[in-house]
This record gives structure tokens, C-alpha cells and sequence, in this order.
């Protein structure tokens, strides 16, 4: 077998080897492990333990302890098959020291047979614990049969990989030491990064690390090893790094290699900001200066725009925009959802429809002859500006000269959804300018790794008047109170908010529904005028409940999390947020942004159903504490990982197998001067390095 597959390896020179090459790997369990992600046998190699066990001596009966795994080695003495309802497999074992008993809830007749043969010597490890009728038991321990010659103890720590239904361990490993015993051909995982650099970090060779990390001495730290700061795991969390970020620079330099439309002049901006009643901000200023600077260039600006809640980058957008209609072209602005592509569709008719320009509207919702005439006029150059959903980049919808793309929310969106928008621009060679906009700040050690493709300017300072949100987070049992607070306000001529995560009662969750929240609180304060919002409503609904609460109509608004962007109501000053230990900070700061976005004083309550856990109640603190969204952002990333502030796999946030972009952010600044120095030494390794660790994910760079 070792001779089969190894010639494989070398037959197939660099190319990927499948993993149906191993021994036992069939069908069935090829299409288990594809549910993993192993399709060839290097993704075996990159599937790296979880954690190891220390199965280096055996450890007898009588010296057992309950709730710590053990290796034990003893005779089987009887076994029976028992329980009332639900039958289990008890086998009894002794080793001259004490007995222990096995217990089996599943079992095939060959597991029955082999394991209840009396006088069998087996060996099992598993966690001791407390047994069904006295003395100890083990349940499911791994075990096999110990035969005269049987080998002795491992001389190594065993490994526990990531696994899937229908996957054992055994199998796992087994795969995982076929796999390794490839390694002999330097074909299959070749060293891509130079000598001197190794020596210069002090790493080990990539092949060195793998083995080990799969086959560790068992004098190895387990604690180093399950920490991640081993430096046989370093050496593969400084690779995929470099790998991802090499990823993001060839499609940084990829997108500067393109041309795309120049767009100079101004009048149109200046004009614009001259009408408004207000003053930009320093930060919205400088920010404008550098986009201008941007897009008067004859290559494609692929600029990140982070701001606060509030901060005010809509209007920057919109001054972007006019840059691109004044030349005779076009531009569009995607949002992730309607309530907020609306917002903007609203915002950018009225600021630009007085100097004479015409802003479309494209969702799913638009249907028929009125779809039919947008998408008419946008091919012929006639309408402007598009605001719209993921419906702008859909098949049938064509732009005479797209010039300019801004996205919104940009992590919403997928960065194939993202890309498909920027190629409706393409034309005659040229592609547009591109403009992402979020409102959720990226503390600086993910943007450096996870937008290196990107430049970025930040809008790091509010409008003047606006008030800090006094946040207190309040029990559930003073509900009563804040009923009361609500009423008080209202009375006032204030608006209000009461935001429930679910729209249907939910036992598992215990959160209080909306609808129901709705009707209670109408019954409570029936001298208010009450409205109700959540995703389930037609467009068509939502609007008019939105509509009427901003045009003060409705004194409190329930709603879902749907108002988390895209809502602006100066009159609304109390905001309730029911189980706010169920969101995550970024969220729970973007609905609290939807007050104080006046004058006047406001307050959020975050009412929470205790009791609440140590990390709920240190997120909950820094809500209350902080109101600067960059600063919440950080320690939003430290509570909860990159995965959640960045957003999941599925919505183009990047994905990593053996990093943690919080653990390893140390190494960030030097992956980013290897980059440079592969990309001007070494460009040989670049594309090898990216291939090895992303593979096929490296193409969204070329759409």
C-alpha cells in the first residue's frame, strides 16, 4: 500500500491527489469525508487534531478517578445486553486491581461478538465515570483486542480530529497515517517558502510541522498544541496568513491593472454640497478628498468607507455619485435589504432630484411594465443613478456606462454577488469604480488581513449636536417600569422603539415575540398609536408602517431587527431592546443607533432576561460603557472571534483552517512585508502558496 500510494504521488507530479487514492476509501466514505472537506489527500494533511490524548501508559482499575480519561488493559469476565425501553451492551472487565464495566447504547452483532467473548484481553481508553449499578464505568470507550504480540503503548499522542456523522476516529487516523506516509514525495507538499526566511522566524519545514501536528512525541505540551502556539502550528497559521493575504494583493493588483473611466470635474458635488443644511464633518471631508483623489485616476478605485452609526456616509456616497453623472455616466448604490435600499433611494431622490436627475428604484418587488421601462432607460443611458438590492445585478438588468459602484453593508453580500455588479460596468476594456460602504467598524487587525485588497477611509467623528445614547441595561422583572417610561415619553411628543429578535413565540429561546409583544402593549397603553414591522410583512406593509412612524402618525414602532440600518427618525429618542444577551454587540450598537440621531436627549434599554451568563454580562457592560463603534468593534472581536464580527463563509467573509485572526494577529504585520518581499523575490511561490490553501476560492478575484 505504501509503495501504491506513493508512486501515485510521484506519477502525478504537483497535481492534487485524490483522496480515493488512501486504502478503504470508497464511495461512501469519500462522499463522508467531502462533508468535511477532504477531496484529496492534502486536504488530509491540513485536517489538523482538535485536541490529544495521552495514551502513553496504562493506567490500572483500582487507580482510576472519575472524570479523567484513562488507558486501561484487562480480561473480559462477563457481558450481558439489559435496559428496559432503551437496551445497552454492559461487558465486565477485570486486571487483578479492581473491575470496570463498558457500556454499549449502540452495538452491531459483530461488536456483540468480539467484545463479550470471556477471557478476551482488551485495551479501551475513555472517561471514567461513576457507574449505572456502583463501582466505575466507561461509555463507548475506544477499544481493541489485545493479541500475545500485541504492540506496546503509543510512543505518541493520539490525535482527535474534526469529524462529521458516520466518521469514527480510527478511520480519521487512519487516513491521516496513509496519508503521511506520503510526505516521502516531495511532490505532494512541497516547501514554498525560502530557507533564509525560516531560519529568520525560526520555523520548522512545512512537512516537519504537518507530521508532527499529526503525530506528536508524547512528550510533546499538549497545552502548546491545543492553544495553537506550538511552532509546528505556527509555521501553518503563518503560511495560510501569507497565503490569504498574497490571495487579496494578486486581486489588488489584478483590479489596478484595469482601466476605468476617469471622472473629473466637481460642479455637480460642489453644487450638491452647497444645498445642504449642513456642514460636512472634518472626517467626512477628508474622506471625500480621498475618493476625489480616487476617481479621477484612470484605474478602478477599490476603496472600503468605514463610519460610524450616524457618522454620515451616505451623504459622502452621494457626492461620489454626482462625480460620475456629471461625466455622462451612470451609477448605482446596492444595499442587502429593502428597508435600507429604500432609505437611500429616498435620501439620494430628494438630494439629487433638485439639481435635475432622475435615481431609479430596482428591487424583486418591481415587476411588469414599471420593471420593464427602469430597465429600458438604464440600457439606454437615460436614468442616472439606480439605488436597488441584489436585484441590480441580476441577468436582465443592463447600464448604458456604469462609472461608479457603491455597496452597502458590503459583508452582507457575497464577494461573487459584489463582483457581478462591478462587471455590469465593463466596457470597451474599462470597468467601474468601486465604493463599499459599512456601517459595522472593522477593528484594524481584521481589516489588515481580511481587505488587504482594499483601500480604506474611515469617518471617525459624528455631527456636532448629537448626543451620546444613555444606555442602561434593566432585568425583565421591571418591564412594568419601562412601560411606564414609554408612556411618559410619548406624552412628550417622542417617538419610541421595542425591538424583539423573533416574530413567533419561541419556547426554546424564551424571547418575547413581537406580534405578541404588540398586542400586549397595546393592551397596556392603548392611548398610543402603535405599529408593527418585521421581515414576514409584504414590502408593501412594511413601507406604510415605516412611513406613518416617521411621519409621527405612530408613537412606538415594535419591530424586528429589520430596522438595524436603514431607519432615520430624529423625533425618536427610547429604544427597547428585549434579550439583548442574544445579538451581538456590532448589532445591538447599530439598532441603539437608531435614536439620538436628533437634538434631543436619548436613551436605550437593554432588557435582558436573567440570569445572565459572565459573558453576557461583560458584552452588555461595554454596550453601556462605550458608544465609540470602532472601540465596540475591537472588544466585540475579542468576546466573540472574527467568524461573527466579520460576518460567515457564506456571505464572502474570508474562511480560515488553521489561523485565528484574533490568537494570531501578532503575526499580521510580518506576513504583510513577506508578501512583499515573495511578490518581489520569490513571485514563483506565490501562486503555489495561494493554490495550497485556498484553491479554487482564488478565482473570485478573476469574475
Amino acid at each position: 500500500m505504501k509503495a501504491s500510494v506513493g508512486d501515485a504521488v510521484r506519477s502525478s507530479g504537483p497535481e492534487r491527489l485524490s483522496i480515493t487514492t488512501l486504502k478503504g476509501v470508497g464511495p461512501k466514505l469519500s462522499e463522508r469525508l467531502r462533508r468535511l472537506g477532504l477531496h484529496t489527500v492534502e486536504d488530509v494533511l491540513l485536517h489538523l487534531p482538535l485536541r490529544y490524548q495521552d495514551r502513553s501508559c496504562i493506567t490500572s482499575i483500582d487507580r482510576l478517578r472519575v472524570g479523567e480519561e484513562a488507558q486501561i488493559e484487562a480480561v473480559v469476565i462477563g457481558s450481558e445486553i439489559t435496559g428496559r425501553g432503551r437496551r445497552f451492551l454492559l461487558c465486565r472487565l477485570e486486571d487483578g486491581t479492581g473491575l470496570l464495566t463498558l457500556r454499549f447504547f449502540h452495538f452491531s452483532p459483530a461488536q456483540q461478538q468480539w467484545l463479550c467473548q470471556a477471557g478476551a484481553r482488551l485495551r479501551c481508553f475513555g472517561e471514567v465515570r461513576s457507574g449505572y449499578v456502583g463501582g466505575l464505568e466507561m461509555i463507548h470507550p475506544e477499544c481493541h483486542r489485545i493479541e500475545s504480540d500485541a504492540p506496546p503503548v503509543d510512543d505518541r499522542l493520539t490525535p482527535i480530529y474534526p469529524a462529521t456523522a458516520g466518521l469514527q476516529q480510527f478511520t480519521l487516523r487512519r487516513l491521516a497515517e496513509q496519508a503521511l506516509e506520503c510526505l516521502e514525495s516531495t511532490a505532494l507538499l512541497p516547501e514554498w517558502l525560502p530557507p533564509a526566511l525560516l531560519t529568520q522566524l525560526r520555523l520548522p519545514a512545512f512537512a516537519e510541522a504537518v507530521r508532527l501536528l499529526h503525530q506528536p512525541p508524547v512528550d510533546t505540551s499538549v497545552a502548546e498544541l491545543e492553544s495553537g502556539r506550538h511552532p509546528a502550528r505556527q509555521r501553518l497559521v503563518f503560511e495560510e496568513l501569507l497565503a490569504h493575504q498574497l490571495s487579496l494583493r494578486r486581486l489588488r493588483e489584478r483590479t489596478r491593472r484595469q482601466v476605468a473611466p476617469p471622472l473629473i470635474g466637481g460642479h455637480l458635488s460642489r453644487r450638491f454640497l452647497e444645498r445642504l443644511p449642513f456642514t460636512l464633518t472634518c472626517a467626512q471631508q477628508r474622506v471625500l478628498e480621498e475618493i476625489t483623489a480616487d476617481l479621477v485616476q484612470p484605474r478602478p478605485m477599490l476603496r472600503l468607507l468605514q463610519g460610524d452609526v450616524g457618522s454620515g456616509k451616505t451623504v459622502v456616497a452621494a457626492a461620489s455619485v454626482l462625480r460620475a453623472v456629471e461625466t455622462g455616466a451612470q451609477a448605482a448604490l446596492m444595499a442587502p435589504t429593502e428597508l435600507l435600499a429604500e432609505q437611500h433611494y429616498r435620501n439620494f431622490h430628494d438630494w439629487l432630484g433638485e439639481l435635475g436627475l432622475e435615481v431609479a428604484w430596482l428591487s424583486g418587488r418591481l415587476t411588469g411594465k414599471a420593471r420593464r421601462i427602469v430597465l429600458e432607460r438604464l440600457a439606454a443611458g437615460e436614468i442616472q443613478v439606480a439605488v436597488g438590492t441584489h436585484a441590480l445585478f441580476q441577468e436582465s438588468v443592463l447600464f448604458a456606462e456604469l462609472a461608479l459602484v457603491v455597496v452597502d453593508e458590503q459583508h452582507r453580500f457575497g464577494v461573487h454577488q459584489r463582483l457581478a455588479l462591478r462587471e455590469k460596468g465593463r466596457n470597451e476594456g474599462r470597468c467601474p469604480h468601486q465604493l463599499i460602504m459599512t456601517a459595522t467598524p472593522i477593528p484594524r487587525t481584521l481589516a489588515m488581513s481580511a481587505y488587504a485588497d482594499l483601500d480604506t477611509s474611515i469617518i471617525d467623528e459624528l455631527p456636532p449636536g448629537r448626543r451620546p445614547i444613555k444606555t442602561v441595561a434593566v432585568p425583565d422583572h421591571r418591564r412594568d417600569t419601562i412601560i411606564e417610561r414609554i408612556r411618559q415619553a410619548c406624552r412628550r411628543g417622542r417617538q419610541a422603539y421595542w425591538v424583539c429578535p423573533l416574530i413567533e413565540e419561541s419556547e426554546a429561546l424564551q424571547c418575547q415575540a413581537a406580534t405578541v409583544t404588540a398586542e400586549r402593549l397595546s393592551e397596556i397603553l392603548p392611548e398610543l398609536r402603535i405599529g408593527l414591522v418585521h421581515g414576514r410583512l409584504s414590502a408593501t406593509a412594511k413601507e406604510m408602517v415605516m412611513a406613518a412612524f416617521k411621519m409621527g402618525a405612530l408613537d412606538l414602532l415594535v419591530a424586528t431587527t429589520v430596522i438595524e440600518v436603514g431607519v432615520d427618525v430624529p423625533n425618536a429618542s427610547l429604544m427597547i431592546i428585549e434579550n439583548p444577551e442574544r445579538l451581538g454587540l456590532a448589532q445591538l450598537h447599530q439598532l441603539r443607533g437608531r435614536v439620538g440621531r436628533g437634538s434631543i436627549e436619548s436613551s436605550c434599554v437593554l432588557l435582558y432576561r436573567p440570569p445572565l451568563s459572565q459573558l453576557a454580562h461583560a458584552r452588555l457592560a461595554v454596550l453601556r460603557e462605550c458608544q465609540d463603534g470602532f472601540e465596540i468593534a475591537r472588544r466585540d472581536l475579542e468576546l466573540r472571534g472574527p467568524g461573527e464580527v466579520l460576518g460567515t463563509r457564506q456571505t464572502g467573509a474570508q474562511s480560515l483552517r488553521v489561523a485565528d485572526l484574533l490568537r494570531d494577529q501578532d503575526w499580521l504585520p510580518i506576513v504583510r512585508h513577506t508578501a512583499d518581499r515573495l511578490l518581489r523575490e520569490h513571485p514563483n511561490c506565490v501562486e503555489p502558496l495561494i493554490h495550497r490553501w485556498i484553491g479554487a476560492g482564488a478565482r473570485y478575484g478573476q469574475v
